[in-house]
């Protein structure tokens, strides 16, 4: 199994969410996070002065898949996440060992 990590601009979410839903995949964790990369944050006006933020708000979604789906997950957040502008996001793919569901105790250890 794979874990697909991605951290994307905020407004973008619901174009991945649909994306993704169209093609059958469901499950997914988001999280509000914050960050920065090549961006090095951006630099706001307020009252007259220049304010750099460092760290921008994005969201990071996690969703766990077979190996052979995790391609398939990586190319639809990119296609639903891209707009061309530095800031987009990254996108991370993780081996995953064991997955256990916590109300029936079932494990999956598929590779």
């Amino acid at each position: 199994m794979k874990m697909i990590k991605a951290i994307i601009r905020p407004e973008r979410l619901d174009f991945a969410k649909k994306a993704l839903e169209e093609k059958g995949i469901y499950g997914m964790t988001v999280m509000s996070v914050e960050g920065r990369g090549d961006q090095k944050g951006i630099s706001l006006q307020y009252r007259g002065g220049a304010i750099t933020v460092d760290f921008i708000s994005k969201v990071q979604i996690e969703i766990v898949v077979k190996d052979r789906e995790a391609e398939t997950v990586v190319e639809i957040i990119k296609g639903a996440t891209k707009t061309g502008k530095i800031g987009d996001g990254r996108i991370f793919v993780l081996p995953v060992e064991r997955s256990i569901r916590v109300r029936t105790g079932e494990e999956d250890s598929e590779n």
